[in-house]
Formats: structure tokens, sequence, C-alpha cells
């Protein structure tokens, strides 16, 4: 069993969340921290026969919660977001410790996880059809939204547990049951927020057993959860490559998918832009969870009238910023998840420089020894969009890009492969509203005077092309865990057809 002091942090941790520390020694599966690479427990992973019974157990549990009505499914979720208050300081130190990120974004992920069940409690008393005019006499159409079944989760390391909530909130009140299988770098998060859930259900009483559930492991796991028919949707949040895998397959067994997939996001800096808030807009945004994030900002298109004024004070930010472990002082950028993530940043680097980049910043800075990776952010001069620039890496790597019309910028921002999130900067109104325009940014996420990442639960999340079209969290995002019903409902004594049709079978004839 790993003896280090994070260890036993962590340990202390899941003990006052009551995960059995049984599970936490002995497995196959090694849990390290970024922090200084030490591993943090041994846990075992679910064996596919387990998994089969939890699935079928989620279908089970479906089978009766739906039967609830939907205000009393928001008290359950209500009560589960009372306990992640109750608990903010200990699970966001957990983020901290198994994923890396800086104490104030670990407490942020469960400030979101609070946030979506706030929204989805009032949700479960808006969950609105519509009443349709009919065109025939003394009928009524309405439309209504019922649950659709099991719902399985596959959420990726960066935000391990506050993706699981956007989706479970909403799922929950909508009438499903939830299998979530969490990254194979995060599942003592998982475990943590899962006995939250377990302390939420025992005060509301009644809740079926296996309403949610916890899988871990790796990719068999994840398939065998893609495969099965009784998971109606799949909410998938990983790379391009995973999703078109994800995607294919469910819509080979006709399942619906929500495909969060990969961001490789821009802001374009206008004249117009007031360059203090601008400098320190695209330092979050670039710099923050250490380029870790999918809205993190990885392209800026720069205006040549203010782009020898702005482009030194990013490279001087890069050059100075604290990069250091998030447990030991106020660095504002903390590792890298593991040592493959340090090299595909280095390998980046050394494309651009290839096509004829220059690079201020981007090499490894020692913290907490050799099993830890850390890298100082890199910003990069880019003479042309090309090479890695149309590529997304997790990692803090900005490239910049100089342009003379607003219609090139737009043009520079939408020529990537993929379509996440995007802002402009600029207080010129001709050129934000073009950018808002359906001539402007091609991105599901489109923002002004601000970075392209830290988006609120209130709005949709989600992106366009290779990021897989889904939407999570805000607005109607609800929709896509229930089907929808039309219903027509004829009170009158006659049956008048629609299109006027006729059918008259006393009279031996039909005509239209």
């Amino acid at each position: 069993m790993p003896s280090s002091s994070l260890a036993d942090d962590v340990r202390s941790l899941l003990s006052a969340f009551e995960v059995d520390p049984a599970t936490l020694q002995g497995g196959s599966r090694l849990v390290r921290s970024p922090i200084d690479g030490s591993t943090l427990a041994e846990i075992a992973e679910t064996s596919s026969k387990a998994a089969e019974h939890a699935i079928g157990q989620a279908h089970d549990a479906f089978l009766a919660w739906r039967r609830l009505p939907a205000p009393q499914r928001g008290e359950f979720v209500r009560l589960i977001g009372e306990e992640l208050r109750a608990h903010k300081s200990e699970l966001g130190r957990l983020v901290t410790l198994e994923v890396g990120k800086i104490v104030s974004e670990g407490l942020g992920e469960v400030q979101e996880m609070i946030d979506i069940c706030d929204f989805a409690v009032g949700l479960s008393r808006q969950l609105y059809g519509l009443v349709i005019p009919s065109e025939r006499p003394d009928h009524k159409m309405t439309e209504q939204w019922h649950p659709m079944g099991v719902v399985g989760v596959i959420s990726a390391f960066n935000f391990p547990v506050a993706v699981w909530s956007w989706n479970a909130a909403l799922a929950l009140v909508c009438g499903n049951s939830v299998v979530w299988k969490p990254s194979e770098k995060t599942p003592l998060t998982a475990l943590a927020v899962q006995a939250l859930v377990a302390r939420a259900a025992r005060k509301f009483g009644g809740v079926p057993e296996g309403l949610t559930t916890v899988l871990v492991g790796g990719r068999e796991i994840g398939e065998q959860l893609v495969d099965d028919r009784r998971v109606a949707v799949v909410s998938a949040t990983g790379s391009t490559r995973m999703g078109r895998v994800v995607g294919e397959r469910v819509a080979r067994r006709f399942g619906r998918s929500i495909l969060e997939l990969g961001g490789n996001n821009a802001s374009i800096v206008t004249p117009s832009a007031d360059l203090d808030l601008t400098l320190r807009a695209v330092a979050f945004a670039a710099m923050g969870t250490a380029g870790q994030r999918c809205t993190t900002l990885r392209r800026l298109i720069v205006h040549e009238s203010v782009y020898e004024t702005l482009v030194p004070k990013l490279a001087r930010v890069a050059r100075t910023i604290s990069v250091g472990s998030p447990v030991a002082g106020d660095s504002l950028v903390g590792p890298l998840v593991d040592g493959d993530a340090l090299a595909a940043m280095q390998a980046a680097l050394s494309k651009a420089r290839a096509a004829g980049g220059t690079v201020h910043g981007g090499e490894r800075v020692d913290v907490n020894g050799e099993r830890s990776f850390y890298a100082r952010p890199a910003v990069v001069e880019m003479p042309q969009q090309v090479g890695p620039v149309v590529e997304e890496t997790f990692a803090p790597i900005l490239y910049i890009l100089k342009y003379r019309q607003i219609e090139e910028a737009i043009a520079l921002q939408n020529g990537v492969p993929q379509g996440l999130s995007s802002s402009i900067f600029g207080n010129d109104l001709r050129e934000i509203e073009l950018f808002l325009s359906a001539q402007g940014s091609d991105c599901g996420i489109a923002n002004v005077n601000m970075g392209p990442s830290g988006a609120e639960i209130g709005g949709a999340f989600g992106g366009e092309k290779e990021t897989g079209g889904g939407r999570e969290s805000g607005s109607d995002a609800w929709k896509a865990y229930m089907r929808r019903q039309t219903n027509a409902i004829n009170y009158g004594r006659t049956l008048p057809l629609a299109q006027g049709v006729t059918f008259n079978v006393e009279e031996g004839s039909a005509n239209a």
C-alpha cells in the first residue's frame, strides 16, 4: 500500500466520505498523483461480469425510478447538492490531489456540481411539453417528454467530477438511471462522489438499488457500456478519435450519444480591444489548468496593429508565471497529468519550430522530481496556421497568428476541424456582431471580451464539427436524456382526417 504523505491525505479524505479502505489496496489499477508521481491507491477494476450485472441493475432501477414524479426526483438531486455543499472543501482537495489542479480550480469544479444540482432541482418542475393547434375540429395535439433509460457517462481526467454531474443531475430528474465509467486516471474522485450520492439516497429513502453506479476500468469497460443495448444514452467526453469510435458503435445499435470531444479554441484580438483586459483573460484561458481544459485557448489571432504591444507581454507572462505544486504554495500552473502529456507537448513544439515558429517558454520545470511532469507555458509565434496549430495538444501551448482584416481572422478561427469554443476581444460593435453572426464563429460557444474557457452551467455546453455536436448542462440540454412523444387527441364524436383525406367505409369508397 502506498505510504506517501499525499496517499495518507487521500486515505483520510476517502475515509471521511465513507469509502471502504479495502478498496484502496491490493488492486491492479495504480492511481498516481500528477503532483509528485506518487501512488495514491491500488484499486480493483470492475470485471466484465460485474459490469454486466451493474447495467442490468441500473435498467431495473430505471423502471422503478421513472414512476416517481419528477419533482420528487428533483428532491433527491437537491439532497445530492446538499452533500456536495457540506463536503466541498474535501472533494475539491481530492480533485487537486488526483488531477493536480490548483486549489481554487479544484474547489471551482465542485461548485459546478453544486450549481448544476440547483439547476436540475428547478428543472424537475419544468420538463415542459407543448400544446399544438390541430387542423382537425375537436382535436388537440400535445408533445410530452419521457425518460430514456440507462444513461452511460464516460468522463475524462481533466474534469473528473463536474462532467459527471452535468449529465447525472439532469438524467436523474428526467427519470433515468446513471452508470459512470470515470477516466482510469481519476477513479478516486468518482468513488468519493458515489459515496456522497449514497448518503443522499439514505436520507431520501426508497432509492432503487443501482440507480447510480461507478465502473472502474479502462477501454474494455467503456466498450461494454457503449455496446450494451440497455444503455439508452451514452455521454462520452474525450478525444475526437475516441468519440468517432463511440458514436459509430452507439449508432450501430440505434442508441443515442452525446459527444463532447476535442477543442482547438481561438480568440481574435481586434484593434479596438482593451489590451489590459485581454492580457489577463488570455493568460488564464491559455495557461490555467496547465492547458488541460477542452476549452483552453490554443490559438490567438491578433491584429497587426496591436501585435507588437500584446505578444511580448504574453511571452513575459509565460516566462514568469508561477509553475509548481498546487499543494505547496500559490502556483497558478500545476502539473501535466503524466509523462505522455509532456512528451506530446514537446513534440508539438518541435513541429512548430520546424514550421517556422518562434517558441517562448515551453521547457520542463523540475518541481517534484522525475516522476512528476511540470512545464512552463509556451507562447509560439507562427507564420501561418499549419502543422500542430490545427491539432489539439492537451498542454499549455498558445499559438499566435497575425491578421489584417476581420474576415481573415474569422477564416483562421474557423479553419480547424474542431468547433468547441471561441471568443473575440474588441469594442467595435460591427466586428463583434459579425463574429457572433452566421458568418462568424462556427463554434458551439462564442464569447465577447473574455476567453473561450469558463463556461457557466446555465448555458448549453458543447461544440460542432469534430467536437461532436453534443450539448450538456444548461438551457434545453435536458432533452437529450428524454424521448419525445407527440399525442393527437380526438375529443369529438366524428373522425375528421388530416390533410382533408376522406375514408367513408359506409359508402364503400375512399377518395381524397
